[in-house]
C-alpha cells in the first residue's frame, strides 16, 4: 500500500512541476520579432555601456570612453556593488564570463583583461589584432566582434583564433555587429546606431531573425547618435532578457513577441 502511495504522491508532483513549466520565449523564434515591455529599472545615465552580464543576482556591466572606463558589479536596482577603473590610455568594451573568470575588450587597444568574476582582481590580460566591440561565450569559446560583419571564436586558453565567421542576411554582409550575447544556441547582436538586435545561427553566419526595439531609447539621448541601444543579458534559469544602452537612465527587462509590422530594418552597412 505506502509504495503505491508513494508512486501516486510522485506522479501528482510530476504533473504539477510539468503542468506549471512555462516554453523558453526563445523556443520557436520568427524571422521578425519585436518586444513586451516586463519591468524597467534604473540605470545609471552616465554608464557608457558596452557590455552586460547577469550573474545569479547582479549585473556585471562594462563601460568605454577613454578615462571614463569601468568594469563593476551592479545590482537590479541600479546600486554599484564594486567599481575597477581601467586605465585611461584604455577604451572599455565587451564582457563575458566564463569558467568564473571575466574577459573585457578594449577598442583601438589590442588588449584585453581577465578577472576574477567573484572579487573582479586582475588576473592578467590576452591580445587581438583586430578592435574589440562584443563578447560572448558559448561555454567553451569567446566569441568576439570588431564593427565589421565578422565573428571570431577565439579558444581562451591559450588565447587563439579557432575560425572567423561572416554574418549575413539574404546574401549580405551583415556589419556593425556591436554587444554580444549567446542565448539558447544562437549569437545575439546589436548592430551599432540602430534599435535593432540580430540573432544569428553561429553555424553559418545567417541571421535567424531581425528584433525591433524602436521605442526604448530615451527621448534625452536622441541628440548624440552614439548613445544608442547596447547591452543584452540573459537569465538563462528564470529565462529572463534584459536590455539597455549607453548613457540610459533605464534597463528593461523585455519578452520578444512576433512583430506586427515588418521588418525592423533597414540598418546602415
Amino acid at each position: 500500500m505506502f509504495p503505491a502511495l508513494l508512486i501516486a504522491a510522485l506522479l501528482a508532483l510530476c504533473l504539477a512541476a510539468c503542468a506549471s513549466a512555462k516554453p523558453s520565449q526563445f523556443e520557436n523564434l520568427e524571422s521578425r520579432l519585436s518586444y513586451e515591455v516586463l519591468q524597467t529599472y534604473p540605470h545609471d545615465p552616465t554608464a557608457y555601456t558596452q557590455g552586460l552580464v547577469w550573474r545569479g543576482d547582479h549585473f556585471i556591466e562594462g563601460t568605454g570612453l577613454y578615462g571614463e572606463s569601468v568594469l563593476r558589479k551592479v545590482s537590479l536596482n541600479g546600486e554599484v556593488l564594486q567599481n575597477i577603473a581601467l586605465p585611461p590610455e584604455y577604451f572599455g568594451e565587451g564582457i563575458t564570463e566564463l569558467n568564473g573568470k571575466i574577459y573585457q575588450l578594449t577598442w583601438k587597444e589590442n588588449t584585453g583583461f581577465i578577472y576574477d568574476a567573484q572579487s573582479l582582481e586582475k588576473l592578467g590580460q590576452f591580445s587581438y589584432p583586430t578592435e574589440g566591440w562584443g563578447l560572448t561565450t558559448d561555454g567553451d569559446v569567446l566569441i568576439l566582434s570588431d564593427g565589421s560583419s565578422k565573428l571570431f571564436f577565439y579558444q581562451p586558453e591559450p588565447f587563439e583564433l579557432l575560425r572567423e565567421l561572416e554574418v549575413s542576411l539574404d546574401g549580405q554582409p551583415v556589419t556593425r555587429l556591436n554587444e554580444l550575447e549567446w542565448i539558447k544556441g544562437s549569437v545575439f547582436a546589436n548592430i551599432w546606431l540602430t534599435d535593432t538586435i540580430v540573432r544569428v545561427d553561429p553555424k553559418d553566419g545567417r541571421v535567424l531573425s531581425q528584433i525591433d526595439l524602436s521605442g526604448l531609447r530615451p527621448q534625452d539621448t536622441l541628440h548624440d547618435s552614439a548613445l544608442v541601444l547596447n547591452g543584452i543579458a540573459y537569465d538563462e534559469p528564470n529565462d529572463k532578457l534584459f536590455v539597455t544602452g549607453k548613457k540610459w537612465d533605464k534597463l528593461f527587462e523585455i519578452r520578444l513577441v512576433p512583430s506586427a509590422e515588418g521588418s525592423p530594418g533597414p540598418y546602415p552597412n
